[in-house]
């Protein structure tokens, strides 16, 4: 909440204390903005909601409190009863101007909040098989995965981005095999690709970078020895795009978790016996069994084959087991709509171990169309095969694929129009929100702002419109980052950027036949330049001073 809404929810507080002895409870006074302007800059239905247990019609329960109000409330110019019995308030226009100072003082810091209180939260994302590069649905899950965690950042949590190496197993086996077989095509031998190995132009792309640095090394040698070593070659080399094009793509982690390191630490046997000797699990037809029915899932689940080798499950399990053991307290995991089916039976390992069952959340990424022309691209036009993130930003630029990308609910499948996207109009909600701010700073380097004491003349419909968004800006990022939801922050950007537009289009910035009216209206822009490039930043959008 901001301070207004802080100073307006403490004295409806006292307010009901006082007219009815009832000291509300957390959650009670719910405070909103009216869509309609004439309803006022606040609203709230306090009296609706105390109707039950004060005994009272609404309307009677808010001319009682409008009275207590009018008498103890200084920051409001008017209150009145509406409707059934909301309350509206109409706030002094020096107190929602305050907010000028307040974001000119915090500068970058303005919309940190601590609303988290320092829950350790670790947000696992992309953590796609080091054994291709990254396409569209891995490029709409960094970029929100990416901005969540730069909400929650903002907002007071602990916050860990991880990047889960799957590199262990028969994939990358296959891609060991792959590698070797196009090392020795490359010298003109005969060689077969396995069937469900790697066929694409990155392997191609990355024998040839090996045989560059080796030459003939591996051609003589034991097939055994060539194949582990392309194997760890391959996966590094791949792994190393994959970081590359994800730095590129502004998409940072700060651990790199491997999947064959959990398995080498005997996390995955350690795992195991724990959950066999808590009775967890059940041997059947050889194999061992977990009990997941018990706690939810549709049906049991294998652990260990009967051929000994572990299920997916069980890893992923230990790798779970490691997140909670470093400290975390809550678990963010970030999957493809193709790992719906999965999130009951982790649900239920991780309830298993003892811990509760909203531990660990899944957000389900759902897929991406590439529209362009009206008709769908699914093929990169270099190779033919599925378009990569470098790809898609080296053609409609980071700031863009960013954008869109979280313009859109993630669990909600997306057109991405790339006409749009590259368009230099108003219509591209990128380009609407970086010209604002071109525009403001274009403003700003002919005249500067300064902070002052007073905004009293900024009294106008547009003025108060702009300085009402921009004292939202905490509650909104506050909201986002506990709902998981930068879309919100898109929607931020495109309304604070209208309002800007309008109040521009309509007020003449700098008249130095009004000195003291051009320094306020300065100081307003600095304000919403503040408060459009932080809520960008948090997007990952660079905030262009010329366009």
């Amino acid at each position: 909440m901001n301070n207004i809404e802080v100073a307006l929810k403490g004295s409806i507080e006292k307010a009901v204390q006082e007219c009815f002895n009832i000291t509300p409870e957390s959650g009670l006074v719910m405070i909103e903005i009216p869509k309609d302007n004439s309803n006022g800059d606040y609203s709230t239905n306090i009296a609706m909601r105390l109707a039950k247990v004060v005994r009272s019609n609404p309307q009677v329960i808010a001319k009682a409190l409008v009275e207590k109000l009018e008498s103890n409330l200084e920051n409001a110019d008017k209150i009145e009863v509406a409707g059934p019995g909301f309350i509206n308030f109409w706030i002094k226009k020096s107190e929602l101007a305050s907010v000028i100072n307040t974001v000119i003082d915090a500068k970058d810091d303005y919309g940190k909040n601590n609303s988290g209180n320092g829950l350790k939260i670790l947000v696992e994302y992309v953590s796609a098989n080091p054994t291709g590069a990254l396409h569209l649905g891995h490029a709409r899950g960094a970029a929100w995965g990416d901005s969540i965690c730069r909400l929650l950042n903002k907002s007071g949590y602990d916050c860990l981005r991880e990047y889960y190496i799957n590199d262990a197993g028969h994939q990358i086996d296959m891609l060991g095999e792959s590698v070797y077989a196009r090392y020795l095509q490359s010298f003109g031998m005969e060689a077969t690709l396995p069937e469900d190995g790697y066929h694409g132009p990155d392997v191609v792309e990355i024998t040839a970078e090996i045989k560059k640095d080796v030459g003939d090394k591996y051609l003589n040698c034991p097939k055994e020895e060539a194949i582990k070593y392309f194997r760890e070659e391959g996966k590094k080399r791949e792994l190393d795009r994959i970081k590359k094009d994800l730095e590129y793509y502004r998409c940072e982690f700060d651990s790199w978790v491997s999947e064959q390191k959990i398995v080498d630490e005997n996390r995955v046997n350690l795992v195991m016996d724990k959950m066999i000797n808590m009775g967890l699990t059940y041997e059947k037809d050889g194999a061992i069994w977990f009990k997941s029915t018990e706690y939810g899932d549709d049906k049991d689940r294998v652990l260990k084959k009967s051929d000994g080798y572990y299920t997916y499950l069980t890893p992923d399990i230990a790798n779970h087991m490691y997140k909670f053991e470093r400290g975390y307290e809550k678990l963010v995991n970030l999957w493809g709509a193709d790992h719906h089916g999965y999130i009951p039976r982790m649900k239920a390992a991780i309830q298993a171990m003892g811990y509760g069952k909203d531990a660990l959340e899944v957000d389900i990424i759902q897929m991406v169309r590439l529209v362009e022309n009206g008709e769908e691209v699914k093929m990169s036009k270099r190779t033919g095969n599925a378009i990569t993130i470098r790809e898609l930003v080296d053609d409609i630029g980071v700031d863009s694929a960013r954008y869109f990308f979280v313009s859109r609910a993630v669990d909600t499948h997306m057109d991405f129009d790339l006409n749009l996207a590259r368009s230099q109009s108003n219509e591209n909600p990128v380009y609407y929100a970086q010209y604002a701010y071109a525009r403001i700073c274009s403003i700003l380097r002919t005249r500067s702002a300064q902070r002052l004491e007073n905004y009293d003349l900024l009294t106008s419909e547009k003025e108060v419109d702009l300085l009402k968004h921009i004292n939202e800006f905490v509650n909104v990022v506050s909201d986002a980052a506990f709902t998981r939801s930068p879309n919100k922050i898109c929607n931020y950007i495109q309304k604070l950027a209208q309002y800007f537009h309008s109040f521009y289009g309509a007020h003449k910035i700098i008249d130095d036949s009004q000195p003291e009216l051009t320094a306020q209206r300065l100081a307003l822009l600095e304000a919403t330049r503040i408060t459009l490039k932080n809520a960008l930043d948090l997007i990952g959008v660079s905030a262009p001073e010329k366009m």
